[in-house]
């Protein structure tokens, strides 16, 4: 272990450093060491660090130490970082010198996978409260189904993001999303009691699960791949199979003893969660098959909508440049410049 003081996350770095060359180490995966030649024909090479929240970027000059090991890196690998960090104000980036590589153990990269502490503790409590919600579902057909997502894809769920660029694009990412939407969709069943609960639970848990197989990354590793069937499909009709998929093989099983008496009827209530997955973009131009045609349909396509702008918002007040005093810059798709938000009356 070095004697620097250990960064959290490449986040972290961010909010701290300054112009003021500090020395940190980072714990990091190299995503991609790229040979290159300056202007001036030097050879360097760009070495492009991930984690779980960020990136950040080093250079490795042909006339340093750091050039013949960078010849030596393999993508995908953990690495300590142990260097001086600093904001350069001309290029606006983070840059390090005097910098050099530890590779990490097995046990250390895991603890890089899963994210920075805050992180890590938001989506392991985001996926208890999606536990504790799809336990507490009454109908015993979406309950049953719910426990099957969980059971079966769980692992592949937690290392899913929400999106490829816009909110929730990061490893864990849609555990985030769908448990906020969970809080926001019980809430919103109880100011408007005629929505059918266990309905909306489901319909949350699954709206989006197709992009376990269209946003997935990758089982080590804070790349996302493009999958074929991910571009020739899309998450929407892959949920809507997977929905299918688990459906059927629970009527196999000797879970659905008992469920042709229950009311409302078994094919009603599949065919009310395939609506919610299917028109959950509100519109046909977003990529919906159908528009909603049920109070739990609209509120579903609400309530995803909402979280996801309210997590576009958050971002954007983290990395939107300053343009005047409380006026930032637009973060698209947002539809214009952001304003900071009025502080809340303390009385």
């Amino acid at each position: 272990m070095s004697d620097e003081e250990k960064i959290d996350s490449i986040k972290e770095l961010k909010n701290r450093v300054g112009p003021v060359a500090e020395k940190w180490q980072l714990w990091a995966q190299l995503e991609l060491a790229l040979p290159k030649t300056a202007r001036s024909g030097s050879p360097y090479y760009e070495l492009k660090f991930v984690d779980a929240e960020g990136s950040v970027t080093l250079r490795a000059w042909n006339d340093t130490a750091a050039f013949e090991q960078s010849s030596q890196l393999k993508n995908g690998d953990f690495f300590e970082i142990a260097a001086e960090w600093f904001y350069n104000k001309e290029f606006k980036s983070i840059e390090a010198k005097n910098w050099n590589l530890r590779p990490l153990s097995p046990e250390q990269a895991d603890i890089v996978l899963a994210g920075s502490a805050a992180l890590n503790k938001q989506q392991q409590e985001d996926y208890a409260f999606i536990e504790s919600s799809v336990a507490a579902i009454k109908d015993p057909r979406l309950q049953a189904l719910c426990q099957s997502f969980l059971d079966r894809f769980g692992e592949r769920f937690r290392r899913t993001g929400a999106a490829r660029d816009y909110h929730h694009a990061r490893r864990g990412g849609l555990v985030e999303h769908v448990a906020q939407m969970m809080r926001s969709a019980l809430k919103i069943c109880e100011a408007y009691p005629a929505l059918n609960p266990d309905l909306m639970v489901a319909g949350v848990l699954f709206h989006d699960s197709g992009k376990l197989w269209e946003n997935n990354y990758s089982e080590k590793g804070f790349t996302m791949p493009y999958s074929e069937t991910g571009e020739l499909i899309g998450h929407i009709p892959m949920g809507m199979e997977l929905v299918n998929k688990l459906w059927r093989d629970l009527l196999d099983s000797e879970l659905s003893n008992g469920w042709l008496t229950l009311d409302p009827p078994n094919e009603q209530v599949r065919l009310h969660l395939l609506h919610l997955i299917g028109a959950h973009h509100g519109e046909m131009a977003f990529g919906s098959p159908v528009v909603p045609k049920t109070p739990e349909a609209i509120a579903l396509h609400y309530v995803d909508n909402l979280d996801a702008k309210m997590e576009m918002f958050a971002k954007g007040y983290e990395t939107a440049a300053t343009l005047a005093p409380n006026v930032l810059d637009r973060v698209r798709p947002l539809p214009g410049r952001l304003i900071h938000p009025l502080g809340k009356f303390e009385g």
